[in-house]
């Protein structure tokens, strides 16, 4: 039996162009095997439309391509019901594919789908809004708007926001309610996640797994500017649950209450919340196409530190001459007011 195929493209995600992915397909996507269409979104939330209308159509395997939020709107309309979600990643983050070691390379991710083994996973529900890797509330959900409002994608924008912002941000007081367990925490963030990562091999949850159902909830708590770059390395070798600022619970559910309303993120989108916020897991709630392979693929650990402690230095940097500037204009300012005082004074 031939398995029903609908790609979900979205033309202007990421940082990547399209047309050669497209033509890959036919490559890898044998006809005695699958059949397939292809859909183009054309607006924010399309598709979740098209994903919507794949399922009454009756395919088997609705894939998208694109980057988390393309990722997020076709899974939330696949929860619960047969058809399976699969991932051409072709996003700024990718966290979810990176998760599930599908190939940020298009040419492996359809060798992915190729091979269609299909496990049935967890997903959560932040205020009832579906999430497939990460929420959260705090910093992460603060840069999460900010990167939604910048105008461009990658990495470097991303570092660029995290280290121009974390350095005024100030942290929140969140009661929170784990298991019927209450307590209060100063925190810098809170994530809730159902897979290990942000993206980009950021792991805010090393040992999160997507088929336990349980998510791992993630409370840092405030730390200094010289503490900054041990929490951005054990961000990125798998350790933040090993820092002295970090607790971190297992649960189905989660209730945290703020003292204001603002943002918080679903899978990197932000989204406007009140000050009461409930976080659940839902068990084997969506068919997944997943990587099976033995040998997984390496994690560019290195390139990715790299590159964020270049952008830190620079941006540290910048912080020291602004310092300096102030220094200079204060200085200024202070030997007007005495030239001034003698002048009167000498009236």
């Amino acid at each position: 039996m031939r398995r029903r195929v609908r790609f979900i493209v979205n033309p202007i995600s990421g940082t990547r162009g399209k047309d050669s992915i497209v033509k890959l397909i036919p490559e890898y996507l044998t006809t005695d095997r699958f059949e397939y269409d292809m859909v183009f979104t054309e607006r924010s939330g399309h598709a979740a439309l098209l994903a919507t209308e794949a399922v009454e159509e009756g395919f088997d395997i609705v894939v998208a391509v694109g980057g988390d939020g393309t990722v997020n709107e076709v899974a939330r309309s696949l929860v619960h019901t047969p058809a399976a979600l699969a991932i051409i990643p072709c996003g700024s983050g990718n966290g979810l594919a990176r998760h599930l070691f599908i190939p940020i390379n298009p040419i492996g991710a359809l060798k992915i789908l190729a091979e269609c083994t299909i496990e049935t996973l967890d997903y959560g529900k932040i205020n009832g809004q579906p999430f497939f890797c990460t929420c959260g509330i705090g910093f992460d959900a603060f840069i999460s708007q900010k990167f939604a409002e910048a105008g461009k994608r990658g990495l470097l924008t991303y570092v660029d926001n995290t280290l121009k912002e974390g350095l005024t941000y100030k942290p929140e007081t969140y009661h929170i309610s784990i298991d019927g367990q209450e307590q209060t925490y100063e925190a810098f963030l809170i994530a809730c996640a159902n897979a290990s990562q942000y993206g980009n091999n950021v792991f805010i949850a090393p040992a999160a797994s997507m088929n336990d159902g349980l998510m791992d909830v993630t409370i840092l708590e405030p730390f200094n500017l010289l503490e900054a770059p041990q929490v951005v390395m054990q961000l990125l070798n798998k350790t933040i649950d090993k820092n002295s600022h970090t607790r971190t619970f297992q649960c189905k559910r989660v209730h945290i209450h703020r003292e204001e309303p603002g943002v918080v993120h679903y899978d990197g989108d932000p989204m406007q919340c009140g000050t009461d916020i409930d976080v659940e897991l839902v068990s084997k709630g969506i068919n997944v196409v997943v990587n099976t392979q033995e040998q997984k693929i390496a994690l560019p650990l290195f390139s990715t530190f790299t590159d964020i402690y270049n952008n830190m230095q620079i941006e540290m940097d910048r912080l020291k001459t602004d310092i300096q500037n102030d220094f200079r204009q204060t200085n200024e300012r202070i030997k007007r007011i005495n030239t001034e005082l003698l002048n009167k004074l000498k009236i």
